[in-house]
């Protein structure tokens, strides 16, 4: 049995979908303000997190930011849910570490098949090295088995969606990728979310990346490549 968690201070949401996802067979703990939800995120087995933004004690952004300091929940999923619908809110959710976002008001049907998507594309805590775990292009290491990312030694934290989307670019230097083909390698091939998603994990990717964030290439009109390194 899976178990979510779902943040919600809107007691009408909360038990719609404390409802809803019991009755997909989930294991569902529920929590009305962020402080509890980050304790109950820190402290009980939790293979999805579902996180409203406007929260009392303390904001969706904080818990957000608080779960992914902690190594061993970097890739569990957060989805999170908001009222605020234009892209720069969309960018800032995603780059401190939300794997997905939908937008109030949501249809149920289509949260649940984006929980299934990101529960059959999280990928498994595995503490083995096997070969080709590690790929390195110039100073960027990409370890798949521990789940990191580092740039000249430093580690560059990104979420499940980002690593899987990097992991794609950087395997192929040179390659150009269009965005249903990193949309396939995001979320495993169900496409349930739309094209713009891809240019907004990219911005946040490169906004992490810093000075290296020019490894990431556009190309217009086709979609993304990572730059060829002499």
């Amino acid at each position: 049995m899976k178990h979510i968690l779902v943040i919600e201070d809107d007691p009408d949401i909360r038990e719609l979908l404390g409802y809803n996802l019991a009755r997909e067979g989930f294991d569902v703990i529920t929590c009305s303000d962020g402080q509890e939800g980050l304790d109950k995120a820190l402290s009980h087995k939790v293979d999805i997190i579902i996180l409203d933004l406007m929260l009392p004690q303390l904001n969706g952004i904080e818990v957000c930011k608080k779960v992914r300091e902690i190594p061993e929940k970097r890739s569990v999923p957060i989805i999170m849910l908001t009222a605020k619908g234009e892209e720069t809110d969309i960018v800032f959710g995603l780059g401190v570490g939300a794997d997905d976002y939908m937008i109030k008001p949501f249809g149920v049907k289509e949260l649940i098949a984006r929980i299934y998507t990101r529960l059959r594309t999280q990928k498994p805590q595995d503490s083995e090295q096997a070969p080709g775990d590690v790929v390195r292009q110039g100073e960027v290491e990409m370890d798949k088995a521990r789940f990191q990312v580092k740039v000249g030694g430093v580690h560059v934290p990104m979420t499940l969606a980002e690593f899987r989307l990097f992991e794609a670019l950087i395997a192929r230097p040179g390659i150009v990728l269009s965005r249903d083909r990193l949309l396939d390698a995001v979320t495993g091939g169900e496409g349930v979310l739309i094209d713009r998603n891809i240019d907004v994990h990219v911005r946040s990717i490169r906004k992490k990346l810093g000075e290296s964030r020019d490894l990431i290439q556009t190309v217009r009109g086709l979609g993304y490549k990572f730059r060829e390194l002499q």
